[in-house]
């Protein structure tokens, strides 16, 4: 049975009224960027004013609860973030207010991000085999930066320390800028970043790129080995990842419109190139596709978080 000219006949939004993308962190980051591009293609796509509302604050969970309380109408939507989504309930259970299991209804899967580990020049340690024997003989003196607790930086870093077998000390900060800085500077010895904020410094000699997160070795560093290359790390791949959300009971058939219209977007050459400039893989795939993907993280990380005894 094909749906798809049914859905195309019938405008899937009863009225001209805009449709709303909140993004639930301030203006000019990642994650507004690729929400504004995305909300560019789609009004001329769906010939409707799309309009981009920040609602920062709480790690993304402000917007996201935002977004998961609004009429499911098809009119609001949230471009979902791996913490916000996947992480944070679990984190701050009594903080967050929604159930992003079941309070969402996941639409489509816009990109994901690799993250890079990496270390102070000076460091006595060149891979991750290397770091891992490092902290085994000095156990506790080595520490680590990410952008904050409960971030998908921190939980990547604590699968890895897990999986090693190995303790090496948090060091939050409240967001990235600095992070780069002070590992450089030698204050901190590692630190966690996504690959586009890592490849600079490394390309530059600032920092030793030591393991990307994904799967694949990233074009832009390609002596960089994987994680999962490491003897004992197998199967490891993490990632960084942004999505478009609907408040759960949206029509099905606004849903499966909204898909597809994102999907031929992220095909777009045009689109597919500014996302592959700030480090970030186009996604695609079905609605369906994506519910798998954020049930999986979201288990995955309710293990970690539990296991690590994460709070914040």
């Amino acid at each position: 049975m094909c749906l798809a000219p049914a859905l195309h006949a019938q405008p899937a939004w009863p009225s001209a009224k805009p449709i709303t993308i909140i993004v639930p962190f301030t203006a000019g980051g990642s994650v507004d960027s690729t929400a504004r591009l995305l909300a560019d293609q789609l009004s001329l796509r769906l010939k409707q004013s799309v309009v981009i509302d920040n609602v920062g604050g709480a790690g993304g969970t402000i917007g996201v609860g935002k977004a998961a309380s609004a009429v499911p109408d098809g009119y609001t939507l949230v471009m979902g973030a791996d913490s916000p989504i996947a992480i944070a309930k679990y984190v701050n259970p009594a903080g967050v207010r929604y159930d992003p299991a079941k309070d969402l209804a996941p639409v489509a899967l816009v990109n994901t991000a690799p993250m890079v580990l990496v270390a102070r020049p000076s460091l006595p340690a060149s891979n991750l085999a290397e770091v891992v024997a490092l902290a085994k003989k000095e156990p506790g003196k080595l520490s680590y930066a990410t952008s904050g607790i409960g971030t998908v930086l921190h939980l990547g870093m604590e699968m890895i320390k897990r999986q090693g077998q190995f303790f090496a000390t948090h060091v939050p900060y409240r967001g990235g800028a600095q992070i780069a800085t002070d590992v450089i500077g030698g204050q901190v010895d590692l630190a966690m970043l996504i690959s586009v904020s890592a490849a600079p410094h490394i390309q530059s000699g600032k920092l030793k790129g030591i393991a990307v997160t994904s799967a694949q070795r990233l074009p832009t560093l390609p002596n960089v080995p994987t994680v999962s290359e490491t003897p004992g790390f197998k199967g490891y791949d993490v990632v960084s990842w942004t999505g478009l959300f609907a408040p759960a009971r949206t029509p099905p058939a606004v849903v499966e419109r909204l898909n597809q219209e994102v999907n031929a977007v992220l095909a777009q050459p045009a689109v597919r190139a500014k996302l592959q400039d700030q480090g970030a893989v186009p996604g695609s795939g079905s609605a369906a596709d994506f519910s798998r993907f954020v049930t999986r993280e979201q288990q995955r990380y309710a293990q970690v978080v539990k296991a690590a005894n994460i709070r914040e």
